[in-house]
């Protein structure tokens, strides 16, 4: 179904292992490559629940034009992450591009942080609600929102329908 697709997928200490983890799963399984970007290539960063998850690549210098899609998976990683300039202007080529840009639970800080969300129906994490709307989001409270090519949830217990979300924008 997605062969020849390639996800970029940001990781960091402290990501949502869950977040990370069945959307990569579920991409592989649809054929897509999934590739991880942390600081540094082949660094192991630590969930927020303790599983590991070795970064393919680093963020410096990802040129975004060989992948399809991007992830932004929650826990505490985006609050860290959203400072680095590269991952704001990787952001911004993914939105610029009309490629995906996923966002579940608090990864929403990514995109908030790269000023793309404005006029973007979004959902995310109840605590990041008010972040949503600030930077210009229409925010619902529902367990997926796909506005273009935005997708956003709220939290791990919408990942089958944030994960068909992903999936629907593919097979459109």
């Amino acid at each position: 179904m997605l062969s020849g697709k390639s996800i970029l997928a940001f990781v960091g200490t402290d990501y949502e292992d869950l977040e990370l983890w069945y959307p990569k799963l579920r991409f592989i399984e649809a054929g897509a490559a999934f590739v991880t970007a942390g600081a540094a290539a082949g660094k192991t960063y630590l969930g927020k629940n303790g599983y590991p998850c070795t970064s393919d690549i680093a963020i410096d210098g990802i040129d975004t034009s060989s992948y399809d899609g991007l992830l932004c998976g929650g826990g505490w990683m985006p609050d860290k992450l959203r400072r680095d300039p590269e991952v704001l202007r990787i952001t911004q080529e993914f939105a610029a591009a009309g490629k995906m840009v996923a966002a579940i639970c608090h990864g929403g800080w990514i995109p908030i942080s790269a000023d793309v969300y404005r006029g973007v129906k979004v959902t995310g994490s109840p605590g990041i609600k008010d972040d949503l709307i600030n930077a210009g989001g229409l925010f619902e409270d529902a367990p997926v929102v796909v506005d273009r090519h935005f997708v956003s949830s709220r939290r791990p217990d919408d990942l089958p329908d944030f994960c068909k979300g992903m999936l629907s924008l593919f097979a459109s």
